[in-house]
């Protein structure tokens, strides 16, 4: 058979998702100015085909219809065709995926839309098998050619359609967050909790870190028993599913059943940084030792495979990888057989295969396991009749023995590109795990992580840059980047006490609210005003598997009005807050950041401030005890920042514990400090 090379545009791009579709026979153009001209100069529809590197449905149809050249001459001849990679730019991916739901009720990727030459879109979904995708490019441009104006019309109603998606109303109530409120809220939500399995009841099931976060939050804060005991056993659950990696650490996204056992194999940083964060926490809260396992398991995954020289994070780990017979398929690289592990284990197999059920419970396919957890090691031990210490060795000395295995493997590929905000998430991970765990050197990546993303990512004016590889950046920045930058940053802070990060923080949020805020609605749209427009201005207000860039924002208002004595930033914040209330009740899972920013409010939120000498000494004490409710502005000389003007007494180290500006008498350790807090 004849062979053919192709080369389209996407040749130029850095993005590996483009640079994978560069060979591909279809004409293929990024995302530019110059291809939306060329479809309106030529009167030619548009194919908008959105996906991202670590997605095993792209690669599918990628080579079910994309590397064949019967189908690129039919996409080609009718068509100008557009690849676009969702994590480099998730503006177009939220306005096509709006579009999409609209027309069918549901979304996912690839995500494959037709649109008129101006990019208003009028047919789309998601994975089509190649047969189908043929027939459906054929009617609609025989449809383009004879009857255009059904296309146009179906197009303008549409298009009123997603521009409604992010309608935000002002609230005309009075202002008023409560504790009932949240408790409602809860009420609701736990219906659908699935108190054995942990998680939700429904499958897939998704880890949403958020949910959890706050859920931990709110048991601790209101001493609920039963509620600590759901979020415990769901991350019991997740973490002793094959969702979780147990012989290199790390999360993939999420699972197709629902014993968290069988996940879609791909890692990305996003669930990776938040779940290292929401571990932490949950240590904090239950010291359960397996907890602090899968933190230090998944960040020593993070530095061996997802961590550049220079201190940034790369984006994700395909799903599919090579098998020994070179084809590729989801999951190779992690899945087991008895017989390899037999061998490699030897005597402590069958003790092994006891421990992560290399059994029917433990079985996927094509006499493949899935390694799987089923028992606390207290219980294991018992039943086993082997000492904690001695499984602890064995546990370490069976992974070492299966990753130098592993490693032989054909590895995953590998996105290497940068993201701005998903660093940011990951460099608050790291935060999170050196307050609980105190190791040092978790600090010193999070340093140069932030020093990264400071001397590359942001620009001279306090913008920021979305993505970056091989030394360049070509996407500016949305909102989801300055949210969760100016968090981190907060967190930095908080913990350095260096004040240029908290600095940083508030001038990239007096930027947000130059280019990116809406004053009449009081809600911030997704892109900066100095972006091309396109069809409608997407505003990000529910929470998904990353919490919505814009209650990432209140939250940042909220803390920074602390900061800097500024009111004007705690109104903002509360009337964001406001303006979703509304929604919140009837789907609590979607909005559980806003109702983390609602515990601010309602509860006593605590300003500690801590002077002298032993200020470091002092926090890293306060570090050790879960207090959700509280920031930490510290100083070891006089200083005149907000929180800390007047409080220094020379040769002593004073804690000082407020509430809206109105302090407690000083006392000199966090035992009496606590004390202050309910």
């Amino acid at each position: 058979m004849e062979q053919h090379t192709y080369t389209n545009d996407l040749i130029h791009e850095t993005s590996p998702y483009l640079l994978q579709h560069a060979h591909n026979p279809v004409d293929w153009k990024p995302w530019n100015e110059k291809a939306l001209d060329l479809a309106k100069k030529e009167n030619k529809l548009i194919i908008i085909s959105i996906g991202y590197a670590a997605c095993h449905w792209c690669h599918v149809m990628e080579h079910e219809s994309f590397e064949d050249p019967q189908v690129a001459e039919i996409m080609n001849t009718n068509y100008i065709n557009i690849k676009v990679d969702r994590e480099e730019r998730p503006d177009i991916d939220q306005v096509y995926m709006n579009a999409v739901q609209l027309m069918t009720g549901s979304g996912g990727w690839p995500l494959n839309v037709v649109a008129l030459p101006d990019g208003r879109p009028v047919w789309g979904g998601t994975y089509f098998p190649k047969g189908n995708w043929i027939e459906a490019l054929k009617q609609i441009a025989n449809l383009y050619q004879k009857q255009p104006d059904k296309l146009l019309e179906y197009a303008e109603k549409l298009e009123q359609g997603i521009k409604a998606i992010d309608f935000i109303e002002t609230n005309p109530e009075e202002l008023n967050f409560s504790k009932d409120f949240i408790a409602t809220a809860i009420k609701k939500w736990s219906a659908n909790f699935d108190h054995k399995q942990g998680g939700t009841k429904r499958v897939p099931k998704f880890m949403m870190p958020n949910n959890y976060q706050f859920l931990l939050r709110y048991a601790h804060q209101t001493q609920d028993k039963k509620l600590l005991e759901y979020v415990a056993n769901t991350l019991k659950k997740i973490s002793f599913g094959g969702v979780y990696d147990h012989i290199g650490g790390g999360f993939s996204r999420y699972s197709t059943d629902a014993k968290w056992h069988i996940p879609h194999f791909e890692k990305m940083l996003y669930d990776n940084a938040q779940l290292v964060s929401l571990y932490s926490d949950a240590y904090l809260v239950t010291q359960d030792p397996w907890f602090e396992d899968v933190v230090h398991q998944t960040l020593d995954f993070i530095s061996r495979e997802l961590t550049s020289t220079d201190g940034a994070f790369y984006s994700s780990l395909d799903a599919d990888s090579e098998t020994q017979d070179g084809e590729l398929e989801e999951g190779a690289f992690y899945v087991w057989t008895k017989e390899e592990l037999s061998s490699l284990l030897q005597d402590d197999y069958t003790l092994f295969s006891n421990y992560y059920n290399v059994n029917t419970y433990g079985f996927w396919e094509k006499n493949n396991y899935v390694l799987i957890r089923k028992d606390t090691d207290h219980k294991f031990c018992e039943e086993n009749d082997i000492t904690l210490d001695a499984l602890r060795k064995k546990r370490t000395h069976w992974k070492k023995v299966l990753l130098q295995q592993r490693e032989k493997r054909s590895r995953p590929r590998l996105d290497d590109k940068t993201l701005t905000s998903w660093n940011a998430l990951m460099l608050k991970g790291y935060i999170d795990a050196y307050k609980t765990f105190g190791q040092d050197h978790y600090l010193d990546t999070a340093i140069k992580n932030a020093t990264f993303i400071k001397n590359n990512q942001l620009k001279e004016e306090y913008s920021l840059f979305h993505n970056y590889k091989n030394g360049k950046s070509n996407v500016n920045g949305y909102l989801e980047d300055y949210a969760t930058v100016i968090e981190a940053f907060i967190a930095l802070y908080e913990t350095t006490f260096d004040p240029e990060w908290l600095d940083i923080s508030k001038q990239l949020t007096e930027y947000t609210l130059t280019h990116f805020f809406d004053k009449e609605k009081s809600i911030f749209y997704f892109t900066s005003d100095e972006d091309p427009k396109l069809i409608a201005r997407t505003i990000e207000s529910s929470d998904n598997v990353i919490p919505a860039s814009n209650s990432i924002m209140a939250k940042n208002l909220f803390l920074l009005s602390h900061y800097y004595n500024m009111p004007n930033y705690k109104k903002i914040s509360d009337q964001m807050l406001h303006n979703i209330k509304p929604q919140i009740t009837s789907y609590a899972s979607a909005y559980s950041n806003w109702l983390d920013q609602m515990l601010n409010v309602s509860f006593n939120f605590y300003e500690i401030a801590i002077t002298g000498e032993a200020s470091k000494n002092k926090v890293e004490h306060l570090n050790k005890i879960y207090i959700p409710n509280k920031l930490v502005a510290a100083s070891q000389l006089d200083s005149e920042r907000a929180l800390l003007k007047n409080r220094f007494v020379t040769d002593k180290t004073l804690i000082y514990v407020c509430v809206n500006n109105a302090c407690k008498y000083p006392v000199k350790n966090i035992e009496e400090a606590i004390k202050f807090i309910e």
